[in-house]
């Protein structure tokens, strides 16, 4: 179903691709409703710390709200952000910088 969203640089704003991979995870998780999940707000290595931390939120609420939209409970979700501390790829450019812009 896809395992993460991705955003573009300084946005927290769900694409209409992301919201098809959304759309996907929530039927999944109505499938299975005794799983919860938590859904991790990531950077890329641009920006401070803190303003990471906060778009990294705003991106794993953006996320969670999706779902929501699509029929899962809050109850069922946590969100997280761990801003830039998480690459799931090293490196600089824009190649790297957008696979770390996710949730």
């Amino acid at each position: 179903v896809g395992d993460r969203v991705f955003f573009a640089y300084d946005k927290s704003t769900v694409t209409k691709e992301a919201h098809a991979t959304l759309m996907r995870q929530s039927e999944w998780l109505k499938a299975h409703g005794q799983i919860n999940v938590t859904v991790e707000g990531h950077c890329d290595d641009r920006g401070t710390r803190e303003y990471n931390l906060a778009l990294g939120e705003r991106r794993a609420a953006a996320a969670a709200k999706a779902l929501e939209s699509h029929g899962v409970a809050m109850s069922k979700i946590e969100t997280v952000s761990y801003g830039k501390e998480r690459p799931a790829v090293l490196g600089t450019g824009e190649a790297v910088w957008s696979k770390n812009r996710r949730a």
